[in-house]
C-alpha cells in the first residue's frame, strides 16, 4: 500500500512563485526583502534602561490646543492694539481667514498632524 500524500500546510506563508505546466516558477518580485538600516556610528542604544525616569504626559485638552496655536497671536495683537472692539483681529492671519469647510479639509489632509 502506498503512503497517502502529505498535506502541505502553508498557514501564514505566501508562495514566492507559481506553477506553470507542472513546473514551479519563482517570481523575484514575490520574494521578500529584509531591509536593515546601517547603524554604524549610531550613538543610540537598542533598548530603554529600567533606570530611565518614567515619563507621564497628561491628556492634550482643547485648552492646550488653544494655547499652542492661538494664544501667542492673540497676545501679540492685543499688545500691538490690532484687535477690534469685538475681539477679532484687524489683520487676520491666513489660518484665521479660513472658512469652517476649508479648515476641516485642511485638517483631514495627510501630514496635517505635524506642526
Amino acid at each position: 500500500m502506498e503512503n497517502p500524500p502529505v498535506a502541505i500546510h502553508k498557514r501564514g506563508v505566501r508562495d514566492t512563485g507559481i506553477m506553470i505546466n507542472g513546473q514551479y516558477v519563482e517570481i523575484a518580485e514575490k520574494i521578500p526583502d529584509i531591509i536593515v538600516p546601517d547603524l554604524t556610528g549610531c550613538k543610540l542604544k537598542p533598548y530603554v534602561s529600567y533606570k530611565a525616569p518614567e515619563v507621564v504626559q497628561s491628556e492634550f485638552t482643547s485648552l492646550d490646543l488653544f494655547n499652542a496655536v492661538y494664544s501667542k497671536k492673540i497676545i501679540e495683537d492685543f499688545k500691538a492694539g490690532k484687535l477690534a472692539s469685538d475681539g477679532s483681529a484687524i489683520e487676520p492671519s491666513p489660518n484665521e481667514q479660513l472658512t469652517p469647510e476649508e479648515a476641516l479639509q485642511g485638517a483631514r489632509k495627510t501630514g496635517s498632524d505635524i506642526f
